[in-house]
């Protein structure tokens, strides 16, 4: 049976190295475990949406009334997490993926008339590019901090050109070059975030703190996950077209 390092004959600064890399990679795996417990909720309740034409249909015209609460409680909510108490950080995270989940009900109904196989393809390929990704943020000793800036104004400058192709220019083409941006530019920033997330664990975080900081963490990586999905999503789509 494999065994940890004897401390008998490590220095003390071994030995402390040796305890905070225990405690990182529980942090790590809460966060991860949290965020999965997310995204089987969303997927679950999303099918259970696409189940249901009447439900599919009433959602749809309330996409707007989700996509702005969604943007409003992304926005509002690490404020929240980071002041609050940990009931306000999980409320926060759930209603999150509750949102996520009934905007994603219909789209992933409107897929599955398309091929009932685009969804799990997506999925699949979500999972393992952002396995990868945030596999290569968690070792990577390059410190990633400065893109930062550069990823938010790409992101904003993607959110406007697909707003700009939804209402003005309406192409195919254009939506497709979009999402493989959005998925590269997204793969990125799951590498970013998971540094991130690693950089903010420190050895001496207890209760309350450590719980909404890892929470906080399956909020972000949660948040990239699923807007990677929609776009593998809509990239199949097209190429299914």
């Amino acid at each position: 049976m494999a065994q940890g390092p004897d401390r008998r004959y490590m220095t003390r600064s071994q030995a402390e190295a040796a305890q905070i890399d225990v405690g990182l990679r529980n942090y790590m795996l809460r966060v991860y475990n949290y965020m999965a417990l997310g995204v089987a909720y969303t997927g679950a309740v999303a099918m259970l949406v696409a189940s249901s034409p009447a439900a599919v249909q009433t959602l749809s015209g309330m996409f707007w009334i989700f996509f702005i609460a969604l943007l409003g409680l992304g926005f509002f909510a690490p404020r929240l997490m980071a002041t609050k108490s940990v009931g306000v950080a999980q409320l926060c995270f759930w209603a999150y993926a509750t949102l996520w989940a009934l905007i994603l009900g219909p789209v992933l109904f409107a897929y599955a008339q398309m091929d009932p196989m685009l969804v799990p393809k997506a999925f699949f390929i979500t999972a393992g590019t952002f396995a990868g990704m945030s596999l290569l943020g968690y070792t990577t000793k390059k410190d990633l901090s400065g893109l930062a800036a550069f990823f938010m104004m790409a992101v904003i400058g993607v959110f406007i050109a697909m707003l700009v192709n939804l209402f003005l220019v309406q192409s195919e083409m254009m939506s497709l070059v979009l999402s493989i941006i959005v998925v590269l530019l997204f793969s990125g920033i799951t590498a970013w975030e998971t540094q991130q997330i690693k950089n903010r664990y420190a050895e001496g975080d207890m209760g309350d703190v450590a719980a909404k900081k890892a929470i906080f963490g399956a909020f972000e990586l949660y948040g990239t996950f699923v807007v990677m999905f929609i776009h593998v999503l809509n990239i199949l789509g097209i190429m299914n077209e």
